[in-house]
């Protein structure tokens, strides 16, 4: 851990909070936000879907399992900022390789300590999630200049983010489950295609694909239509991934053009671009739901299921989505979860079934995909 060196973060309303650096050194702006998991906190900072956001965690205590190779969600952080109430100066666990304070110094990312991260989270809740600037070093004690940055930041509505996190070329998945955390059967170099769209796509989602006998490719989020079809899938998947989904328009084309040609299943980004292809049209959230214990219900079953969530954008409500039904509902807020549209072949989910970190309720959602693949489903 790092000796005492000063930080802040200051927010667009002029809110400024001190405490103690640790990570990189610098100054630097995104979307404050905070995420109500308990843990995995080192998935959370490799979810591309966080790129542009300086993330707060509600969980006082942050470190104390350090950094474990295999457990992050893609090759680099994504934050632009990490917030915590308290850095633990120890590490004890037996997979750990590393700690926090050294991993995010040398991926040039800066965290700040010793902030009432409760105070904060109260205070986003009320007035929204908002433009920051995070400083740790000399730059920390300007907080005039912070909250000036701040407010030249550029805004999340309207930022397409895609092309900023998606690979360059395409590429094969193999990759499957440790076995000590979830029941795989090995990769199947005979199994039925799907193309992915990588829009952020996190691996645990790969590898729930994977462990369920599907060959998958990843492709750019540029690639057409025509292209994605000429590789002949059994089925595509659209991914998460950070900013608005309005501002994808690239991707919200393909996936008209493939619609009921192909099984198509959205999650998070996914879900929002799969509901923009069918008509409708989504919105910014005032705080949005990030976390690993929203509790959402399957209309279908009438079952609830606690859930992890990572979004700041929401399908609106009343949206005229041409023939597709509101499956899965949020009950904190009612905002839509989930969407099909049995004759063209396509479901969604707003929130992520694959956890990492989270709760496993959701993984059927992964075998509905299956099925609609190998054509045992409408």
């Amino acid at each position: 851990m790092s000796d005492f060196s000063p930080a802040a973060l200051a927010l667009e309303d002029g809110t400024v909070y001190t405490g103690t650096g640790f990570g990189a050194t610098g100054v630097q702006t995104g979307e404050a936000v905070f995420n109500t998991s308990m843990t995995g906190y080192q998935e959370i900072l490799t979810d591309p879907s966080y790129y542009r956001q300086i993330v707060t965690m509600t969980v006082p205590h942050v470190g104390n399992t350090g950094i474990t190779a295999e457990d992050t969600e893609s090759g680099r952080v994504w934050v632009s900022g990490f917030v915590v109430r308290s850095l633990s100066p120890l590490v004890s666990n037996w997979r750990s390789q590393r700690d926090l304070d050294g991993y995010l110094r040398e991926q040039g990312v800066i965290g700040v300590s010793e902030i009432p991260t409760r105070q904060l989270v109260r205070h986003l809740r009320t007035r929204g999630v908002m433009r920051a600037a995070v400083a740790h070093g000399e730059a920390a004690l300007d907080t005039a200049g912070l909250v000036e940055l701040a407010r030249s930041a550029p805004d999340m509505s309207g930022a397409n983010l895609v092309d900023d996190v998606t690979c360059a070329e395409a590429y094969a998945w193999t990759e499957t489950s440790d076995p000590a955390w979830y029941r795989s059967h090995g990769f199947d170099a005979q199994g039925p295609l799907v193309v992915a769209y990588d829009t952020g796509i996190k691996r645990n989602i790969l590898r729930m694909m994977t462990d369920r006998g599907l060959r998958v490719v990843i492709v750019p989020a540029s690639t057409t239509a025509a292209d994605v079809l000429g590789m002949n899938p059994a089925g595509v998947f659209l991914s998460n991934g950070p900013g608005d989904p309005a501002a994808v328009t690239g991707m919200i084309d393909s996936t008209r053009e493939l619609l009921g040609k192909v099984p198509i299943f959205g999650i998070c980004l996914g879900h929002q671009i799969l509901a923009l292809a069918l008509g409708g049209t989504t919105e910014k959230m005032r705080f949005g739901h990030r976390g690993g214990n929203q509790p959402v219900k399957n209309l279908l079953t009438g079952v609830v299921e606690i859930s992890a969530h990572n979004h700041g954008f929401a399908v609106a409500a009343g949206s005229d989505l041409h023939g597709a039904e509101v499956t899965h509902i949020n009950l904190n807020d009612q905002t839509i979860e989930g969407l099909r549209h049995v004759e063209l072949g396509a479901f969604s989910v707003q929130y992520h079934p694959e956890a990492s970190p989270g709760p496993h309720d959701s993984l059927y959602l992964f075998d509905e995909f299956v099925g609609r693949v190998k054509g045992q489903r409408g």
